[in-house]
């Protein structure tokens, strides 16, 4: 059921095997022709549109790394004044840089205004496009520019943010899923039911990214199911402030299955992989406990 057409098209400088490049070919086939795009800087952006080229056969407009749901809210409102928003797709794209970070303030008011587009963050774990650096999306222990890995400390020290729940945080108008491009039917769902919410939808997509994280271009989609299966990318909704899981593994695998997997913790101790399995055992309860008490967030 998934449309043949390509609305990003084949041509783009994106790397071999970037799962990026997936989210946005298809978040186009969920949303169709009739689709404008306010898109941040960031990795997709630039393999997408080098001078005088683009990728992009639909309206799109690049945005700040700061202000893509700014830039998205502006265009809401136009299309409101002209009488057309009704019929037209809006999508805001970001990276995890301009979402968890650079861009989260415009994003925060985009939704506490209830402005009527979705948004998607390709969350890669770092600011890939400007050399991998950490950002509030990388996950401890991760090796990256500027939280490598040393003899005392071992990349980064921080736990990754919980940006779905802080987004569904802000009332309880928002949809917000969390999506994974090794299940595109999920994610084609998700984006479509986003996208036909009348107000703020927010989806964050799992994109593992070859050069980032060490792995080979082939790996990207075995990467992923791995990362579903070891617990890493929970596949959730919240509409109306309630938690549902969309889709969970048959079975579980430790999380030294996905860590193996990639270069950039190669680094990490018996005890530290430890202590991650334990943070990721924890916030799957923590979820599970929401989805089945139905407490509102």
């Amino acid at each position: 059921m998934i449309p043949e057409e390509e609305l990003f098209a084949k041509g783009h400088r994106a790397c071999a095997g970037c799962g990026s490049a997936l989210a946005m070919r298809h978040a186009l086939k969920a949303a169709g022709k009739n689709t404008i795009i306010s898109h941040a800087t960031g990795c997709m952006e630039v393999v997408s549109s080098p001078y005088p080229e683009t990728a992009w056969r639909v309206p799109w407009i690049h945005a700040a790394f700061e202000n893509a749901a700014a830039v998205g809210s502006g265009i809401d409102r136009a299309l409101k004044r002209q009488g057309k928003r009704e019929n037209v797709n809006l999508l805001v794209i970001g990276g995890d840089g301009s979402t968890f970070d650079i861009g989260f303030q415009a994003l925060s008011a985009a939704i506490e205004r209830q402005q009527n587009f979705c948004y998607i963050c390709y969350e890669n774990n770092a600011y890939m496009n400007t050399g991998i650096q950490r950002s509030g999306a990388t996950p401890k222990y991760a090796s990256t520019t500027t939280s490598p890995a040393g003899k005392v400390v071992h990349g980064k020290m921080e736990w990754k943010k919980h940006m779905p729940l802080i987004v569904a945080a802000h009332n309880e108008g928002v949809y917000v899923a969390t999506a994974n491009i090794a299940f595109v039917q999920d994610y084609i769902d998700k984006v479509k039911k986003g996208l036909a919410k009348k107000g703020p939808a927010y989806i964050e997509v799992y994109c593992p990214c070859p050069p980032g994280w060490k792995i080979s271009p082939s790996q990207t989609v075995e990467v992923a199911k791995v990362a579903f299966k070891s617990k890493v990318t929970p596949l959730y909704e919240i509409e109306n402030g309630v938690l549902k899981f969309t889709k969970e593994p048959s079975s579980f695998v430790p999380v030294i299955e996905h860590l193996k997997t990639q270069g950039r913790f190669k680094h990490m101790t018996g005890e530290e992989v430890n202590e991650v399995q334990l943070h990721l055992d924890k916030n799957y309860e923590k979820l599970k406990k929401l989805e089945e008490t139905c407490v509102r967030l």
